[in-house]
Order: C-alpha cells, then structure tokens, then sequence
C-alpha cells in the first residue's frame, strides 16, 4: 500500500510540475532565461602615460561587437558569468609619428603643424570574462545591470600611418603588443549602458623608444557606449 502511496505522489508531483511549465509557457515565461548575449560598443581611446610633449588629436575611436555566453550562477538568474568572443578595431592619433626605415622603426614627437594625422590602428580578436548582476527577471526587459570583469586581446593586425600636405604612408607596424590584456566595467539601464576598460599592459612592445632615447610606455583608458541584444 506504501508504495502505490509513494508513486502516486511521486506521479502527481511530475504531473504538477509538468502543468506549471506548460502555464508558464503559455504565459510566455521562460524561468530558464538568458541575458545580453550579443553586444556593439563604440568609444573613445584615451593615451596614458604619453612621452613628454606627446598631444591626442582628431578621434581615437574603438568600435566593437561579439558574442557572450551567459551562465547563470544562481536560482534567480540575476547573478551570472560571461565568456565572450568578439572583434574590436581601434585608432589612436597623437603627435608621435612612427616612420620606417628597412626593418627599423623610428618615433618621434612632431609638431602639429608639421602634418596632418598620424595615426596607429589595431584589429583584435577579444575575449571578454565578465561576473555578471542585473535586476531583470523573466517578465522583465528593462533592468540594471553591472557587469565587471577582464578583457583579454590577441593583435592580428595593427598599422601606423602619416598623413602630410605632399601625401601619405601607411606600413605593418609589428611594434605593437600583440598580446593585451585590462580591466572593464559596464553599467547601466536598459538600452544605455557605460563601458569603461583600462589596459594593464602598454599599448606597444617594451623597450620601444623615441628617436631621444625615452621609453614610450602608453597605456589605454577606453570609455563608451555598449549595446546588449539577447
């Protein structure tokens, strides 16, 4: 008798749990939800650290988009983690001019009336691991969130270029740190949401060096705007 006592409460059991689901589904809840798993930033590079003498100009942008993969950490989904793929192409300009000479490449600081832009610019391929909070629940889509975590990045591709009244030039700059690697933090409520990362490493190589003999130790701080889209 116990046991058709246990397995009838065990039946009703699935049969109600089973019941539940297909309300929520009908309601169009799903408990099992994920968050902000695609994303598009758009920045403004500032240079830290810049040799004596060394000025920002025009617009040091970052564009960037990618995929995470949202793990939920707990029963209510609003704490998680994130492991992304994404690609980001940075510019910096600035008035240190990088020129090439056979193997050789020679920085100096110019005046600014002396060329047009000078420009370095980056395409990496990133991966963003993030701990994860947010306020959102199934039925809501308007939430807080923040997000702060590590950014680490691998350079493919990077490329200095001049630009002077008599022309341009433009070569593979293999100076650049292929490897980088910061921290990140995004905050903020539904559609706007603030992105800010600071490189822990410089932007180019060690030992890269002024024609004068100074070290040219650049480090990144990023701040701009990201978009989340499930």
């Amino acid at each position: 008798m116990k046991r058709y006592i246990v397995l009838f409460n065990l039946s009703f059991s699935l049969f109600s749990l089973n019941a539940q689901e297909v309300q929520d589904l009908d309601a169009g809840i799903d408990e099992r939800y994920l968050e902000d798993q695609f994303y598009i930033g758009l920045g403004y590079n500032l240079l830290f650290n810049r040799p004596n003498n060394t000025v920002q100009r025009n617009l040091s942008y970052n564009l960037q988009t990618g995929f995470i993969k949202d793990i939920p950490l707990n029963l209510k989904r609003n704490v998680g983690l994130g492991i992304g793929l994404g690609y980001a192409v940075n510019s910096y300009y600035s008035t240190i001019v990088a020129t090439k000479e056979g193997d050789a490449i020679l920085y100096e600081v110019m005046d600014q009336a002396d060329f047009n832009r000078s420009k370095l610019e980056t395409h990496a391929v990133e991966f963003p691991v993030e701990l994860r909070w947010r306020t959102s629940t199934p039925e809501e889509y308007k939430f807080w969130r923040i997000y702060a975590g590590m950014k680490f990045g691998y350079v493919f591709s990077g490329r200095s270029k001049l630009v002077m009244d008599s022309g341009s030039t433009s070569f593979s700059n293999t100076d650049i740190r292929q490897f980088q690697y910061g921290l990140m933090l995004n905050f903020g409520y539904n559609t706007w949401n603030i992105h800010a990362y600071y490189g822990l490493n410089p932007l180019l190589d060690e030992k890269v060096q002024l024609q004068n003999g100074e070290n040219i130790e650049m480090r990144v701080l990023r701040i701009g705007l990201i978009f989340y889209i499930l």
